[in-house]
């Protein structure tokens, strides 16, 4: 089957990934590849992935920087924005399916009629209304985000997250200190993983590209690793921090823990009780406080669950398996 997907244009798609929309993406374009399929990816200049096609599409990623995502407004839509998404469709011709993982109203907009949709972020007016005239697939990543999202708009299916298992190092012996690992932006909850990780003493980790000059932590933060890196991190670690203060719409780094053995702490915000089993793989609290009393008995849980748990329901083959089935069902 031969399958055009359209990245998000306001990055780069390489590695070290901006964040997780883009490491997914990388990881379904060559999965697929892999399983025999045509597949190209249209990028932003400076893109690579590994085994697959990458056509560059001639955008400048800095030249869309006002449409980088924020929780407080959502992506914009700019002129340039527009014209972007404009010359990658024009680029696209004569394949099996469309499918968009971009989420800037102009590429719901701009999208020929057919094309599949995943939404990566949380519901917002004006990709609603982008999508309530167009004939095309929605799609969404976790049930959470499907529930919320069918409350404004028509979701055809769920297409799961899933990390590639089989990649990411497993470690059974971790040292002390906890992780959190994401955009350094007030919706992921970095200044709470530090005040987490300093009321329990736990040393830790930050790892993260700065998203916004006026939000800052108060402690060293090592810039974006590549992934194999970040998993080898991950897998020395005691415990993994996502207290996130918005609704989630999956929780990849979650997934990626739970793969390397680590237990998680998360915040009960979007669609992280689906991703940790609380009391299995980790614990899902309400507050910093509920955090703290989770470390302390962090130790409890089998890193050798995580990683089970990883295998049967966060692992990439099934998102594979999903994409492949609903394709046939489009041709």
């Amino acid at each position: 089957m031969r399958i055009a997907f359209v990245a998000p244009l306001v990055t780069a798609i390489r590695e070290p990934q901006l964040g997780g929309s883009q490491a997914l993406l990388a990881d379904i374009a060559t999965g697929l590849a892999a399983r025999a399929h045509e597949v190209t990816v249209f990028a932003a200049s400076g893109s690579s992935i590994d085994g697959v096609e990458v056509v560059d599409t001639g955008i400048d990623p800095d030249a869309l920087a006002a449409t980088l995502f924020r929780a407080d407004r959502g992506p914009t839509a700019t002129p340039e924005a527009y014209d972007a998404f404009a010359a990658v469709y024009a680029m696209i011709d004569r394949f099996d399916v469309i499918h968009n993982h971009a989420y800037d109203v102009p590429a719901f907009e701009l999208a020929p009629d057919g094309a599949v949709h995943t939404l990566h972020l949380p519901p917002t007016p004006d990709v609603a209304e982008a999508l309530r005239p167009k004939r095309c697939v929605v799609c969404c990543v976790s049930d959470t985000q499907a529930d919320a999202w069918s409350r404004v708009a028509t979701v055809d299916a769920v297409l799961r997250n899933g990390v590639p298992v089989d990649r990411i190092t497993f470690s059974d012996d971790p040292g002390d200190g906890a992780l959190f690992a994401g955009r350094i932006s007030p919706e992921k909850g970095a200044r709470e993983a530090l005040a987490i990780a300093r009321r329990s003493g736990t040393p830790i980790t930050m790892v993260g590209g700065a998203y916004d000059g006026s939000y800052v932590v108060d402690a060293p933060v090592m810039d974006p690793l590549p992934r194999e890196k970040l998993w080898e991190v991950m897998a020395t670690s005691k415990v993994c921090l996502c207290p996130v203060l918005w609704d989630e719409p999956f929780g990849l780094v979650a997934a990626e823990a739970q793969a390397a053995g680590t237990p998680v702490i998360a915040f009960r915000r979007g669609a992280l009780p689906e991703v940790v089993v609380d009391g299995v793989t980790g614990y899902v609290v309400d507050d910093v406080d509920g955090a703290v009393r989770a470390i302390d008995i962090i130790d409890g849980i089998d890193r050798s669950a995580c990683r089970r748990h990883a295998e049967l329901h966060l692992n990439l083959e099934r998102t594979l398996d999903a994409h492949e089935r609903l394709y046939e069902q489009l041709a």
